[in-house]
């Protein structure tokens, strides 16, 4: 039974078996989740649901229960953790997982960090929590991606509350029945469609926020003896058979469970540099290296004629040439390509001041085609390829004579930028929580060298 699988997997998982290396992803993809999730505070979908939270009053009287809300204080258990939630994911720049085809941090890292600090337990015991919610959350991504994302799902939501349940069914050291009734708990919660996020509106945020909360209710349920389905993933009316077409039917899943769990995916945990879907990434960097070859050759942007994108499907679907909010404009490959040209790269102010881009950007825009590249897309899921090819033309004196000829540059990436391939370093990941959060002394963040031997309500009171 893959329920139970989990379960002692979650269970039996134990500090001094986790590779140091991986330890430190851990802690890296921690860092990284912190410096978006300030930043994503600040954000209308985080400031909205504090602000109802703060209307109901849910926050606890004794202010020493209080736990961190990152950039707005202190609350109660469970809103901090939707609100954490919420902030780490309205960005679009925190951590995924290609191969899983979701963002494990935004939903884990709440619910662990909301159960740690609340019952006082120590770094290590948050690590081991975080790396048992990461391997959960993503070994079931692997497992029934990329069919349930193509039906609709946004996996950061419907696979995060799994991630987020075995984290906190870690942290609350729950046996084995309880952690069976967590994760049966969690996918009777699981929900979150991709239409919220690619029609642009903050649902999408909303999801991370909801996974990570509901993954703590369930576990807090189950501790007091709330029963959840033992078959909740592969059960004839499990998450399985009812989300993933028929993938349930099959006969060797508990063999693919056993040959996933304890690999440590996290290893292969991206970290992002653009504030936008995935799946755009490797076009701006192709943009981004083309930008730099027009800057050497001192090519104006309205010399450029043409743009063509060549790319895989899932990509060439973001073709939203109008977006209108930075939601919409997150998933726009037309627009975030135009932007990356016209100003050599793509950051938060652009995203933010969507409104008052330049009708020059909107023109570049319209010079964009998209094009699915068969070749391209056989190279998914292992490759996230694009090719991007500006056609551009220049004044040229021959002989005395002005001729206007035709140009073409081409670049092609085949994965972008961050993933376990191509990682950021530690200091670049440091630079993006600096750029992020221009206020924060940087030098508070060494605590989290020594995080294994603190207790985490100690860490949390650097950042609230």
């Amino acid at each position: 039974m893959i329920t139970a699988q989990l379960a002692s997997f979650i269970i039996d998982l134990q500090i001094n078996e986790i590779p140091l290396f991986i330890r430190e992803k851990a802690k890296l993809c921690l860092m990284d989740f912190l410096g978006v999730s300030l930043r994503g505070s600040r954000e209308k979908s985080s400031q909205a649901i504090w602000d109802m939270m703060e209307s109901i009053k849910l926050s606890p009287a004794d202010s020493s229960k209080e736990i961190t809300v990152l950039g707005h204080g202190g609350g109660g258990l469970l809103e901090s953790c939707l609100i954490n939630g919420i902030s780490a994911h309205a960005l679009d720049l925190d951590d995924g997982h290609r191969m899983a085809q979701l963002h494990p941090g935004c939903s884990v890292i709440p619910a662990a960090l909301a159960l740690a600090e609340y019952h006082n337990k120590s770094g290590k015991e948050f690590l081991e929590a975080l790396v048992a919610g990461y391997e959960v959350a993503i070994v079931l991504g692997i497992m029934v991606n990329p069919v349930h994302r193509n039906l609709g799902f946004h996996s950061t939501s419907t696979l995060g509350v799994f991630g987020a349940a075995a984290a906190s069914s870690k942290i609350l050291g729950l046996n084995f029945e309880e952690t069976v009734n967590a994760l049966g708990l969690a996918g009777t919660q699981s929900a979150g469609f991709l239409e919220s996020g690619h029609s642009g509106s903050m649902g999408k945020h909303l999801h991370a926020g909801h996974a990570a909360h509901s993954g703590v209710i369930s576990a807090l349920l189950a501790q007091k003896g709330f029963t959840g389905s033992s078959s909740i993933l592969e059960g004839e009316e499990g998450f399985l058979n009812c989300m993933c077409l028929d993938i349930g039917k099959k006969r060797d899943l508990d063999d693919t469970v056993t040959s996933l769990l304890g690999q440590f995916h996290i290893k292969d945990v991206y970290l992002k540099k653009y504030p936008v879907c995935r799946h755009l990434h490797s076009s701006i960097d192709s943009a981004c290296q083309i930008s730099k070859e027009f800057n050497l050759k001192r090519i104006k942007i309205n010399q450029i004629d043409h743009i063509m994108v060549q790319t895989y499907k899932t990509a060439a679907e973001h073709d939203n040439y109008y977006p209108e909010t930075p939601e919409s404009l997150r998933q726009s490959l037309p627009l975030s390509i135009a932007i990356t040209l016209h100003r050599g790269d793509l950051g938060m102010d652009d995203v933010k001041a969507i409104s008052q881009l330049s009708p020059e950007v909107r023109a570049l825009s319209q010079k964009i085609t998209i094009e699915l590249d068969e070749k391209l897309d056989n190279l998914q899921p292992h490759k996230r390829p694009s090719r991007v090819t500006v056609t551009y033309t220049k004044k040229n004196n021959i002989s005395g004579n002005k001729v206007t000829n035709s140009y073409s540059i081409e670049k092609t990436t085949f994965l972008p930028q961050g993933e376990s391939e191509n990682p950021f370093t530690k200091e670049e990941i440091l630079h993006k929580f600096q750029f992020l959060n221009p206020g924060y002394d940087i030098q508070k963040l060494e605590i989290l060298n020594e995080m294994e031997s603190l207790p985490i309500r100690y860490l949390m009171g650097n950042f609230n």
